[in-house]
């Protein structure tokens, strides 16, 4: 491949991925802010909300395991396109149909959100990984960062729609209106990267070639996964849990157990989106100088002393602070899980494919999970769950850092 001749179309697919990924992180963060606002109109409890909240990990997860085969079957661009139409839909549903109370229409919203992130998320990480390999140079950090800068931006348009007491059914319909924006410039840089040439089942001139190729192919579908894949998977899983339990949560966390504002809780969770974003852009050169496995070591560590210091925080302005510690920590965890997975020479779609798949499991097991816990024993004690997952993910760091090599 012409390396020169590539890079424009690159750059124009760069700012579709990256459009893509902050219309998700927008849209997200602006119903996120507005969770206890959706709470009260619904007049649902804890645990009612955690199944509400199930839609949109349903979603994500039926997005995900579909993600794979519509892949193979359509290629990217309807993937990503998709991804970009189905969350404008789902946060007019949210926006609309929970000051009537209709908890199912806010659950089937929160689904079309989820499965239009779903299948996003993986083109959007495929094809991230894909850039990479063609131009050297890191893509998928800043393609994460892209969505913490959407939550932040829907963080504080949130906070401010709060302070006004504007309504759910005035304010996200404005995000959606934001959203869609997004998904249209998306639509029009779009520009899937090329691959490789791989054996075609086409191109077979014989039945033993045929025979041959088809024995290759499924050998190559059988060593994809390996012990160093699972244990990076093991990485995603946990960093994508610990995010999603602080974006699902701390909201709602600072409201019930420190009695804190409805606003102060939507400012938490922007603080902690910031922490995110700023790991996530000024954090990627530490790769070069420490290598994947410490930093994502480093992002272990630093995120489980901020998930520990919003159990035992005794007052909000401690847990804000901690909150930021626990998004700087897991800022960069999960993109270079991510980058380990697709640095392969044959296998890196396939990889990264089933490591984004993991970790968006916890989408599907984090927000019921920690709501049934929650509602028994206190959102603080919930937390420990993601800290567990933290610490496992300081023991298995350094399966993102090694290289495997590849044999023909």
């Amino acid at each position: 491949m012409d390396l020169p001749a590539t890079l424009p179309s690159t750059r124009l697919h760069r700012v579709a991925l990256f459009a893509t990924s902050t219309m998700t992180g927008f849209g997200i963060a602006s119903w996120i802010t507005r969770t206890p606002s959706v709470r009260d109109d619904l007049g649902a409890s804890i645990e009612a909300m955690g199944f509400v909240l199930f839609g949109l990990s349903i979603g994500s997860m039926l997005g995900i395991l579909s993600a794979g085969v519509l892949l193979r079957r359509i290629g990217p661009r309807p993937l990503i396109l998709a991804g970009g139409a189905l969350p404008v839909v789902g946060t007019l549903l949210v926006g609309l149909l929970a000051p009537a109370q209709l908890a199912p229409g806010v659950w089937a919203g929160l689904f079309l959100i989820g499965f239009g992130a779903g299948i996003a998320e993986i083109g959007l990480n495929v094809e991230a990984a894909a850039v990479e390999r063609v131009i050297e140079r890191p893509v998928v950090p800043i393609l994460h960062a892209c969505f913490s800068l959407g939550t932040v931006a829907g963080g504080v348009v949130g906070i401010a729609m709060t302070a006004a007491r504007m309504p759910v059914v005035v304010h996200l319909p404005i995000a959606a209106g934001v959203m869609a924006a997004l998904a249209v410039t998306a639509a029009l840089t779009i520009r899937p990267m090329p691959r490789d040439a791989a054996p075609s089942r086409d191109a077979a001139p014989s039945d033993t070639a045929t025979t041959t190729t088809t024995t290759t192919t499924a050998a190559s579908k059988r060593s994809v996964i390996t012990g160093q894949l699972l244990l990076i998977a093991v990485i995603t899983l946990a960093m994508a849990f610990a995010e999603g339990a602080a974006s699902d949560w701390l909201p709602l966390l600072m409201t019930t157990d420190h009695d804190a504002p409805e606003v102060l809780g939507s400012l938490v969770f922007t603080g902690f989106a910031l922490a995110m974003l700023i790991g996530r852009s000024a954090g990627t050169p530490l790769v070069s100088r420490f290598g994947r496995g410490a930093v994502v070591r480093a992002c272990g560590i630093v995120g489980l002393v901020g998930v520990l210091a919003v159990v035992v925080s005794p007052t909000p302005a401690v847990t804000a602070a901690a909150a930021g510690v626990w998004g700087l920590g897991i800022a960069l965890g999960f993109p270079l899980a991510v980058s380990a997975a697709g640095d392969h020479a044959t296998d890196g779609d396939r990889r990264v494919s089933v490591v984004a798949t993991a970790g968006y499991v916890a989408f599907l097991v984090g927000p019921p999970a920690l709501g049934f816990l929650g509602e028994h024993l206190g959102l603080r004690i919930a937390m420990l769950v993601p800290a567990v997952l933290l610490a496992v993910t300081v023991v298995v760091a350094q399966a993102a850092g090694r290289q495997r090599t590849v044999e023909a």
